[in-house]
């Protein structure tokens, strides 16, 4: 790296029976607060005595995971302001909200950004009466949470958030909670290795926190239940030094407990801060630092620590039972009401609150202050530090294009010469993730500026094939992986592209989800600043899946994605390689959205020229004068529409047999890149006006549109616009196989022969006077089929096709893919 840093390395003590004391009153006011928000709407010090109408009518939340997160929480402020730690906290069992929402009141943090929930009485009865409550806060970790970048509402991801969050951030920390129900998660359990990925001398460092309390919503959870020694086994196998915590299980005095448990972490962070300095001393002297083995933290307490030890007879403290409220009847019955009182009277409030109702000042300070607060870490607003990419001028990289569809290019290729001096430019705030296939993908040219970041073992080829201890490629097998590094990564102020198999990014759906609502959420919140956008390239797409088989053809990732808030989700399918330029210019300058980039990498025609191309991603669709056959002033026949770079292939083809064929018929060809200007304008940012899509797309003319996946997904994005079912969609019908490319095509009716035959049967003049124009396109189809069975490869016809007689090579659109050894 170019900058220097310096570990946060001041000198370390144990605390003193004061600090102890300080340090435990903290953490009872954090109970406090967290048992407070879960049930009072007022009456928050209990300073008359507890009546039902101070309970909520509806008791939501979580505690049985909370005072484990609070705990926790208190010694790390101790440690930050013993060492100077530049920390942040990152919450895995996110439905322990009130624990955190309690802490970051507690440091002041939260009344800075919400002045409305002050630090007095009246603040306090806001605070409690908010939580889970009608116009109130959400229970989880969510983004108006300060000092949040992972709400944890599904489980699985705090790791990978944590590990790209610390990417290229050498000095800081995430201290990162794993529940022990999230443990038992593919993605969590994955994550573990991503200590393979990371560099001491130019990364930041994650402490792994496991939090066993034993139970889930209603059962044991898996490493709660096995011995210690395998678990400490099991995390040596995934290269970490285990260090172990058990308390609350007895009646061992509180501090005490504090008092083992600070020394536990205090080994922890002398490891960190010992491997920090040895990477410090490996920099000054050129050297790489070899993969160490980090500590992590087992701390074993009991679900629902401190609170009721039995309700009604039962088990409470310690059992699943404490997971949510654990008094759910307490407005409702006199027992539970009590119990209640009893519960929140055994914190002593009284002795943590002064007469305005302020945390007393003696127990405040053990809070760290300034941006050292974990809920003022900047990085945890990552768009407060974003910086805009340097980018190189995309047009210098653009495809010269003398006529439409004369010049081959591979589209991604050329975009991987660009993206290289993108890394170039900007060699500490953008990286590329991907699942193993940034090469297969055609990007291989970023590795002429950088190699695959890897911290596992080398052999001694491995350098000849870019990997490296430092690089801005992050390659693993993992979509979840490579989705939860990324948005950590984002989070944090910076920039990243998620390059993967159109079929595949399926596996990271249900993460995605959670990061679109994240994005919603805080364009709600004011103070929560933008970041930079989620992108997406999918290549290796379904129409060039031919050779893998149907296992590899799935283009339903749009369809989940348009699903999302029309001010989050962007889709392009650009026909070519100029556009492709165009658009991830675009997409690497945006804040705040998902952008989904579909684009093909083998060899195929280029349609426009860069300033062409500009204009027409500018507009997201747009007339393609120059490959219709109507006249000026005159109403089109027809309409050939296409989005994808396969369909645009296709809808050329068809347009050109229309006008040898049919040179009477005046046929429109419309390309849409933005997928989204498809929507109505009241729909969609995007969306086009009813007056505008029929200036296009024509008011009573058939439209014909091949479309790159689903084809019910273009009725769906147009039913405002199409009146009269006038719009007939070809696509993907999940129809595949391992056969050749234009037999997929035919497969699923979304072949040229066939877009003419959807074309007469469309066009009512048109009638049985084309009908032995029809039939021979059923015929072309026939023996298309037939050459693919008998000979294994597509007709010369078709897979030297050009629009322009004079192209130098076949124009793609069903070029061999089996060379593709993935």
């Amino acid at each position: 790296m170019s900058t220097t840093w310096t570990w946060p390395d001041a000198p370390a003590a144990a605390p003193q029976e004061d600090e102890l004391r300080r340090m435990h009153a903290w953490w009872r006011a954090a109970n406090y607060l967290s048992v407070g928000q879960i049930y009072l709407m007022d009456n928050p010090l209990l300073r008359e005595p507890l009546r039902p109408e101070h309970v909520k009518p509806r008791l939501l939340g979580h505690w049985g995971t909370t005072p484990g997160l609070t705990f926790l929480y208190a010694h790390a402020n101790r440690a930050i302001r013993q060492r100077g730690l530049k920390a942040m906290y990152i919450t895995g069992p996110g439905h322990g909200g009130p624990g955190l929402v309690a802490a970051t009141y507690l440091e002041g943090t939260y009344s800075e950004i919400y002045p409305a929930v002050s630090r007095d009485l009246e603040g306090l009865r806001r605070l409690c009466t908010q939580f889970s409550f009608p116009g109130g806060i959400p229970s989880h970790v969510a983004p108006e949470t300060p000092g949040s970048i992972h709400e944890g509402g599904e489980l699985g991801y705090s790791l990978s958030h944590a590990y790209g969050a610390m990417l290229d951030r050498p000095d800081e920390i995430a201290l990162t909670v794993v529940g022990d129900g999230e443990a038992e998660t593919g993605p969590l359990a994955t994550a573990w290795h991503s200590n393979k990925f990371t560099n001491p001398q130019t990364d930041g460092v994650v402490l792994p926190i496991l939090h066993l309390n034993g139970y889930k919503i209603a059962n044991p959870t898996l490493l709660a239940r096995i011995p210690e020694p395998e678990l400490a086994e099991l995390m040596r196998g995934y290269g970490h030094t285990p260090l172990f915590f058990t308390g609350g299980f007895d009646d061992e005095d509180p501090l005490e407990i504090h008092r083992r448990f600070a020394a536990v972490l205090d080994e922890a962070l002398d490891i960190i801060a010992a491997i920090k300095r040895q990477a410090a001393e490996d920099a000054r002297a050129g050297r790489e630092s070899e993969r160490p083995a980090w500590p992590m933290i087992v701390l074993r307490t009991p679900k629902g620590w401190t609170g009721p030890e039995e309700i009604d007879g039962k088990r409470t403290e310690g059992s699943w039972r404490s997971h949510q409220v654990p008094l759910a009847s307490a407005r409702d019955t006199p027992e539970h009401l009590a119990d209640l009182d009893a519960w929140l009277r055994s914190y002593r409030p009284e002795e943590l609150f002064d007469e305005d109702g302020a945390l007393r000042e003696e127990i405040a300070g053990t809070a760290p202050e300034g941006r050292l607060r974990m809920s003022a870490n900047p990085a945890t607003n990552g768009g407060e530090l974003l910086q805009a990419l340097r980018l190189p001028d995309f047009r210098d990289y653009g495809i010269d294009v003398p006529s439409p569809g004369a010049v081959q290019a591979e589209p991604t290729r050329v975009l991987g010469t660009w993206l290289r001096d993108v890394i170039a430019r900007n060699p500490e705030t953008f990286r590329i993730f991907g699942p193993d296939e940034t090469a297969s993908n055609r990007l291989q040219a970023v590795y002429e500026e950088t190699d695959k970041q890897w911290a596992a073992q080398l052999e001694p080829h491995d350098r000849e094939e870019h990997l490296g201890r430092r690089g801005r490629v992050m390659e693993v097998l993992s979509e979840h992986q490579c989705q939860g590094w990324l948005e950590g990564y984002l989070l944090t102020g910076r920039h990243g592209l998620f390059s993967s198999y159109e079929a595949f990014i399926h596996i990271v759906d249900s993460m995605v989800n959670q990061h679109a609502k994240w994005l919603k959420v805080t364009n709600e919140i004011g103070w929560r600043r933008p970041i930079a956008s989620l992108n997406y390239l999918l290549s290796s797409h379904v129409w060039r899946q031919d050779h893998n088989g149907f296992s590899h053809q799935d283009p339903g990732f749009i369809d989940h994605m348009v699903n999302k808030k029309a001010e989050i989700v962007r889709v392009y399918l650009p026909p070519d390689t100029n556009t492709l330029l165009s658009t991830m210019d675009h997409c690497l300058r945006s804040r705040q959205y998902v952008n989904v980039v579909v684009a093909g990498k083998q060899p195929g025609p280029s349609w426009l020229g860069i300033d062409e191309a500009i204009t027409h991603c500018t507009r997201g669709l747009g007339i393609w004068e120059w490959a219709g056959t109507e006249t000026p002033g005159s109403d089109p026949d027809v309409v050939l529409a296409c989005a994808g770079d396969i369909p645009t292939v296709e809808t050329l083809a068809a347009a050109k047999i229309l006008r040898e064929e049919l040179p009477d018929l005046a046929v429109r060809v419309v390309n849409v890149v933005d997928l989204m200007r498809l929507q109505e304008d009241a729909e969609h940012p995007h969306g086009l006006s009813l007056r505008d899509f029929d200036g296009i797309f024509g008011t009573d003319v058939p439209v014909v549109f091949a479309y790159h996946g689903y084809p019910w997904l273009i009725h769906r994005l147009a039913y405002r616009h199409d009146r009269g079912g006038r719009i007939h969609v070809r696509g993907y019908t999940e129809e595949g196989t391992t056969t050749t490319p234009f037999d997929m095509l035919m497969r699923n009716d979304a072949d040229r022969f066939h877009l003419v035959m959807d074309v007469i049967d469309r066009v009512p003049q048109l009638g049985s006077r084309a009908a032995g124009l029809r039939q021979r396109m059923a015929d072309a189809r026939i023996r298309a089929r037939a050459h693919a069975y008998t000979h294994g490869e597509d007709l010369p016809e078709i897979s030297g096709w050009t629009w322009d007689e004079n192209a130098d090579a076949a124009a793609g659109g069903a070029d061999e893919t089996g060379g593709d050894n993935v």
